[in-house]
């Protein structure tokens, strides 16, 4: 491993999103509104010039800057390219919703911002740049929330707001707990001292940082929010809050938890989460009908099966790429399932779907595709995810886990049918023909389309996936 206090290149990626997301900022000042479409495109280049940087970079060896305060390994270049590669989809669907509007610039800079905080947090190396990752990664999230003008997101944005400070509050209650027992901040320090302090000490600073990590990851007990916000924020936020946040906080917990000692009874602590966030996510989504709550419970038990290498992190080899090749997976399907409700904003009820394989057959495509795939149906890349997670768990000891994996993934296959079945269901003879009463929003059906393939391509290819992810 080679130590670098700081080299530009090293940190090119997180500059760029940085200084794109201030160019379009301020930019977005000076240019008129209907020439707001070139902050649009730069913020598109900026996202690809990051995507392209990081995957050079992952062809290096392991690297540190800033005093080993912040890591460039393989799971901060996957993080990297996933949260950009995201982030460019959310903007192709965001297209619709946002061009010619007051709010153009403003949406793009804090799409950039969101990324930069989620890269952040996924190389933090240090407990003072996990807090920073944390905020700069949060707050982006009540100006996108808020960005509706309705009561329904007012209301969102206020929840957000109420459960960021709270579990904000936690996370830093927990990183004082532990500098104050240690010294230090950084991870390398943190691992040696922690073995001498209290473990009940540990063991409470412990759960306030995954309790704040899981606010970012929506995950329990940091879910309340994510239900209200996928149904009250436009398709943009929805999209944004429930796929990209996620990336860098499950890394940020796989790398919190190797450095626990191990009188610290942490894979029980995360096991629980998991079981959790997993079993109260698909019942809660048992009962919904409007389709973006329903995937916003559902992000809530994608965030359990995440979690299940988590807590084989340290005994079992596949571990990290499982959780990586799951993140990579969800990423695309999930903003599959999110751009077919953008494409389709009138249809707030799943019944309204009926008879949508007629009149629309490729977004109707789009959306099996993105369900299934969040069942884990093959051939679909989170199939593979969950197959790779229930085995790490199965490696590492935990066989059980990979029993809940798999009930877990039959519970969730009959709510997903109650969207799917009317979605190819003829409508009645004499009911009423159904048409949109808004124009067609191309680019968010090109998304869903374009997404669904790449969650087909990742299940697919997923050999090579899983290659790319165990890093050189």
């Amino acid at each position: 491993m080679q130590t670098e206090m700081m080299r530009p290149l090293l940190l090119l990626p997180e500059m760029l999103l940085v200084v794109g997301a201030l160019t379009a900022l301020l930019g977005g000042s000076f240019v008129p509104r209907h020439q707001q479409w070139m902050i649009r495109v730069l913020t598109a280049g900026v996202l690809l010039a990051v995507i392209v940087t990081a995957a050079i970079g992952m062809a290096g060896p392991t690297r540190t800057a800033f005093d080993d305060s912040y890591t460039v390994d393989t799971a901060t270049g996957v993080a990297r390219i996933l949260a950009s590669a995201a982030t460019l989809l959310v903007l192709m669907l965001a297209a619709d919703e946002i061009a010619g509007t007051a709010r153009e610039s403003e949406t793009c800079a804090l799409l950039l911002f969101g990324a930069a905080g989620t890269v952040l947090l996924a190389g933090a190396h240090d407990l003072l740049v996990l807090a920073a990752g944390f905020l700069l990664a949060t707050i982006p999230l009540y100006g996108l929330i808020g960005l509706v003008f309705t009561a329904r997101g007012a209301e969102a944005a206020m929840k957000t707001y109420l459960m960021g400070a709270l579990f904000g509050i936690l996370l830093l209650l927990g990183v004082t707990i532990l500098s104050g027992l240690t010294g230090s901040t950084g991870y390398a320090e943190l691992t040696n001292a922690l073995a001498d302090v209290p473990p009940a000490a540990v063991t409470g600073a412990a759960v306030a940082l995954v309790a704040g990590l899981m606010f970012k990851a929506g995950g329990v007990p940091g879910h309340f929010w994510v239900p209200d916000a996928a149904q009250g924020g436009n398709a943009t936020a929805a999209t944004f809050l429930t796929t990209v946040p996620k990336i860098g906080a499950m890394v940020a917990v796989y790398r919190l938890v190797g450095i626990l000692p191990d009188a610290v009874p942490w894979p029980a602590l995360i096991a629980t989460v998991a079981v959790a966030s997993m079993t109260l996510g698909n019942l809660a989504a048992y009962w919904q009908s409007d389709p973006r709550r329903l995937l916003g419970w559902s992000t809530v038990s994608q965030v359990g099966f995440v979690l299940v290498p988590v807590v084989v992190a340290g005994t079992s080899d596949l571990a990290l790429p499982s959780l990586l090749v799951y993140l990579t997976a969800y990423t695309a399907t999930n903003i599959a399932a999110f751009a077919v409700t953008a494409a389709l904003p009138d249809r707030r009820d799943l019944g309204d779907y009926q008879g949508l394989a007629t009149q629309r057959p490729w977004l109707a495509a789009a959306l099996v595709v993105a369900l299934l795939g969040l069942v884990g149906t093959p051939p679909t890349g989170v199939f593979v995810g969950k197959l790779t997670t229930a085995t790490a768990a199965w490696d590492g000891g935990h066989g059980w886990l990979a029993v809940v994996v798999f009930i877990n993934t039959l519970l969730s296959l009959f709510y997903y049918l109650r969207w799917i079945v009317p979605t190819y269901r003829q409508p009645q003879r004499d009911a009423p023909a159904r048409a949109d009463t808004r124009p067609r929003r191309q680019w968010s059906s090109l998304t869903a389309v374009t997404a669904a393939a790449l969650s087909l391509a990742a299940g697919l290819a997923g050999g090579v996936v899983w290659t790319v992810v165990s890093g050189p």
